[in-house]
Parts: structure tokens; C-alpha cells; sequence
């Protein structure tokens, strides 16, 4: 069992950053791959980037690529989103997740979740 907390959102100005961090109890964080996933109002949960559990492996979606940076500490149980250069389409709640596969974008996959961290980006 992991259970995930996500700080670190807000109300941040078009072309402004913001880092979210999640904070993970029990042991078994370093097993898991953890993902980055956020959901706007009226649309599906999409994934946003994730980072395979010694670090060795990222990866985006398109549209973050280049401006959002996943990275993780396994000493304090914690992963991060780096997000630069936003735009009011990254308005979302942003989800963390513990994955239970390797190298996955598939939300399914993922079934451990926190509750989210609401990110505002005025135009």
C-alpha cells in the first residue's frame, strides 16, 4: 500500500512554473514507477509524464514536453513535477500515482493515487 499526497499547486500567471511535489508513505515507494496525470473540467484524466523507479527513465506527453521536468528522491519518498513555461491549458487538478507496471502511460496501470493539487494559469 502506498499513500500519496500532492502540494505545491496554485494560481500561477501564462508562461509562469510551478513545482508539485508527492509525498509517499510505507516502504515500497523506490518499487513503484510514478506517474504524473491531471484532469480539466469536462475532460478525461490524461497522463502528463512519469519516471521509472530508480530514475533512470522519463517520459512526456507531447504537449508538456520540453517545458514540464519529473524527477524523484527515493531517500524522502517523494516525486516532483517541475512545470515551466505553463499555459492556461495546463489548468488542472494534477494527480500523482504509483504504478504497479513498468514504463506506462496507461492510467490503469496506476493503482494508487493521491488526491490531487488544483493548478490555476491566468491568461
Amino acid at each position: 500500500q502506498v499513500q500519496l499526497l500532492e502540494t505545491g499547486g496554485g494560481l500561477v500567471q501564462a508562461g509562469g512554473s510551478l513545482r508539485l511535489s508527492c509525498s509517499a508513505s510505507g516502504r515500497t515507494f523506490s518499487r513503484h514507477d510514478m506517474g504524473w496525470f491531471r484532469q480539466a473540467p469536462g475532460k478525461e484524466r490524461e497522463f502528463v509524464a512519469a519516471i521509472t523507479r530508480t530514475a533512470s527513465i522519463t517520459w512526456y506527453a507531447d504537449s508538456v514536453k520540453g517545458r514540464f521536468t519529473i524527477s524523484r528522491d527515493n531517500a524522502n519518498s517523494t516525486v516532483y513535477l517541475q512545470m515551466n513555461s505553463l499555459k492556461p491549458e495546463d489548468a488542472a487538478v494534477y494527480y500523482c500515482a504509483a504504478g504497479s507496471s513498468y514504463r506506462t502511460s496507461d492510467s490503469s496501470q496506476y493503482p494508487y493515487w493521491g488526491q490531487g493539487t488544483q493548478v490555476t494559469v491566468s491568461s
